[in-house]
């Protein structure tokens, strides 16, 4: 249950998010370090490009997608505490903003501004629309973008509207009941996904920056990968992935910032700057993710929240929160989170 609230935390999303962050940290890290993406005049580094194909715009639309729908969730349940729920948002946005001001100095590249910018200036706005018309306006945004500008940061809004207009289509609440159309999903995405892929990876390096190929790409891919991920959750193995994911997905605000100082604190001693040792950044990915898990593992049996995330919420209802869990309830977490849901 979220303990601020009644209604039981939808294990599925927080894994989703846990698996987004892991793929969206190797895309950081090449851009943190400034890793050289050519090998001589022209001539793309081979393993870049297929980082490149696998992960670079695949995992950030998830994330996007997840946002949007987290914000659903939480102005639902702002209504229920406060009579002025889109105050509480505001404030809310207004946080991460600032959170977002200060990972910029470290991480120009970093996401968490722009989302409270699109946040305040979209998505408050859109909540009050009908559930249609906001599907229909992520959609136009979301597949007009590819074919204007290009991608990127551009791709957020229509991502935060589709994500609002998952949960008020009741998706969040029923992911348990739609297997059979998760997997249809899948089936239709995979196939587009790769034939994109390939378009992407045969395209010239330099020109991917202005086509609308790696933005395709990167959509397409990162449907597949959700749902692809949805499915495996539902089986043994994917359960012991998603336990540990999960604790990552609930700490992802924390876990976003911290991976930038750990990426920093480790370049001068792998010296991925102007490099193209991308062997070696895989391996600092992975170390990371180790780390992360195990961290947020441990941190949420004594805590309710991440660091960040605790922070966060005192801002948002602009009280302070009880963070440490009682022994009654640590006694409750002896049950896996994956587990009998």
């Amino acid at each position: 249950m979220d303990p601020a609230g009644a209604r039981p935390r939808i294990h599925e999303l927080d894994a989703a998010r846990g698996f987004a962050l892991c793929g969206i940290l190797v895309v950081n890290i090449w851009q943190l370090t400034d890793m050289r993406a050519m090998v001589g005049a022209g001539t793309v580094d081979p393993m870049r490009h297929v980082l490149s194909v696998l992960f670079e715009g695949r995992f950030f639309p998830i994330f996007s997608f997840l946002f949007g729908l987290s914000f659903s969730l939480f102005l639902d349940h702002a209504a229920e505490r406060s009579d002025r729920p889109r105050l509480v948002l505001a404030r809310r946005l207004v946080a991460l903003g600032v959170f977002g001001l200060i990972h910029h100095v470290f991480q120009p590249g970093e996401a968490l501004l722009p989302y409270a910018i699109v946040g305040l200036v979209v998505l408050l706005p859109a909540a009050g629309l009908p559930r249609w018309g906001i599907l229909l306006g992520g959609l136009v945004a979301t597949i007009g973008v590819p074919v204007t500008i290009g991608g990127g940061l551009g791709l957020v809004p229509g991502l935060f509207l589709l994500g609002l207009a998952a949960d008020r289509f009741g998706l969040a609440d029923s992911l348990r009941d739609r297997g059979w159309r998760i997997a249809v999903v899948f089936v239709l995405a995979v196939p587009a996904a790769v034939a994109a892929g390939v378009w992407e990876y045969r395209t010239p390096y330099i020109a991917l920056w202005t086509g609308s190929a790696a933005p395709v790409a990167g959509l397409l891919g990162a449907l597949a990968y959700l749902t692809g991920f949805l499915l495996f959750r539902r089986t043994e193995t994917g359960e012991v992935f998603a336990e540990v994911l999960e604790p990552m997905g609930r700490m992802a605000l924390t876990n976003y910032v911290s991976a930038t100082g750990l990426v920093l604190a480790a370049d001068p001693w792998l010296g991925l700057s102007d490099s193209n040792r991308y062997g070696a950044l895989l391996a600092l990915a992975a170390a990371i993710i180790a780390v992360q898990a195990l961290w947020s593992y441990y941190w949420l049996r004594w805590f309710r929240y991440g660091p960040l995330e605790w922070v966060w919420r005192c801002v948002t209802w602009w009280q302070l929160v009880p963070n440490r869990l009682t022994r009654q309830e640590r006694r409750k977490l002896t049950v896996p989170y994956g587990r009998g849901r």
